[in-house]
């Protein structure tokens, strides 16, 4: 389960459950078990709940769930003075809750809202996807006071389930679209908040800035394991995890709880190392292959052009 864990809570089953949700058949059809999942068994749930409950699952959810079962990144954001602020504070910590960044992109006066799933194989299930953005879009009109409709919405699937969509959203649709995304014109961006509470916010925010910041330490600690044991061989997670005195799992857990994997960090690691030692030029280029763990240096060398879009000694020359 390498840097990628999503939470499938016993309150979000009981959410789903009271509101008509077949849950215990997409558990068993999707094969879960606990309550931590990889993106793809998440998905695989959420396409067996989609294909056992009704059609407008997701949007029910949103609906559904109450500001007090909201995740504390949610809270954060509900408190917010505006409909800026209240994205933003999503986007910025809504990492902590598993392997999902959410975008904002500004272009030709539209504001357009989406998520990218970060070990995500495949594209998310319909239904996953009706309650991802309708659940941000409940909690925008929430905290405006007012039925804030997008301009669009823009989905990546084919098209289906239109009426039922247009009646919740309030919008036109786009379908096979790039990314699942709310639209709004950008004016939307200075809609002040009734739900705005400063003092709720004094005492939300520096906690999930302590769990940010704890999760980024966390991760250099990592970083700094694996630079110390880069001479010759490739640094395993089970050699890191015990000098971090943890289990391998849960050194994974934690790393995914940061948004990254093992194996991303030890490239990462390799890749700032590469390029301090071919600075340098003391050393041969199978040299620092074989300081950064590389068996053959033509695997080096493939990974290097990934990193930097050319080859070692290549790179090497051009900073002559």
């Amino acid at each position: 389960m390498f840097g990628d864990v999503i939470p499938l809570s016993a309150a979000l089953r009981a959410r789903l459950t009271r509101i008509g949700a077949s849950v215990k058949t997409a558990l068993n059809t999707a094969r879960v078990e606990g309550e931590e999942l990889t993106t793809e068994r998440y998905f695989f749930f959420w396409q067996a709940l989609g294909e056992s409950s009704a059609a407008d699952i997701g949007l029910k959810l949103a609906n559904a769930t109450k500001v007090h079962e909201y995740d504390i990144p949610s809270l954060a954001a509900l408190h917010s003075p505006d409909v800026r602020t209240a994205l933003e504070k999503i986007a910025r910590y809504k990492r902590l809750c598993g392997p999902k960044d959410m975008s904002l992109e500004m272009r030709g006066g539209e504001l357009r809202v989406f998520t990218t799933w970060t070990h995500a194989s495949s594209p998310p299930p319909p239904r996953l996807v009706d309650a991802s953005l309708a659940s941000l879009l409940v909690l925008l009109q929430r905290g405006s006071g007012q039925m804030l409709a997008p301009k669009r919405v823009e989905l990546s699937r084919a098209k289906s389930d239109e009426p039922m969509l247009m009646r919740f959203f309030g919008c036109p649709l786009k379908f096979r679209a790039a990314h699942d995304a709310l639209v709004f014109d950008l004016n939307v961006l200075a809609t002040p908040f009734v739900t705005h509470n400063e003092d709720l916010l004094s005492v939300l925010v520096p906690d999930l800035e302590v769990k940010l910041a704890s999760k980024k330490e966390f991760t250099e600690q990592v970083r700094s394991v694996i630079a110390r044991r880069m001479s010759g061989e490739k640094p395993s997670v089970e050699k890191v995890a015990k000098e971090l005195a943890l289990s391998s799992r849960t050194l994974q857990r934690r790393l995914g709880e940061s948004g990254v994997s093992y194996q991303q960090v030890l490239d990462d690691v390799r890749h700032s190392t590469a390029v301090t030692l071919l600075r340098e030029k003391r050393l041969e280029l199978h040299e620092v292959a074989f300081l950064l763990g590389f068996e053959e240096f033509n695997s080096f060398t493939r990974a290097f052009r990934g990193w930097e879009g050319t080859s070692p000694g290549r790179w090497r020359d051009s900073i002559a």
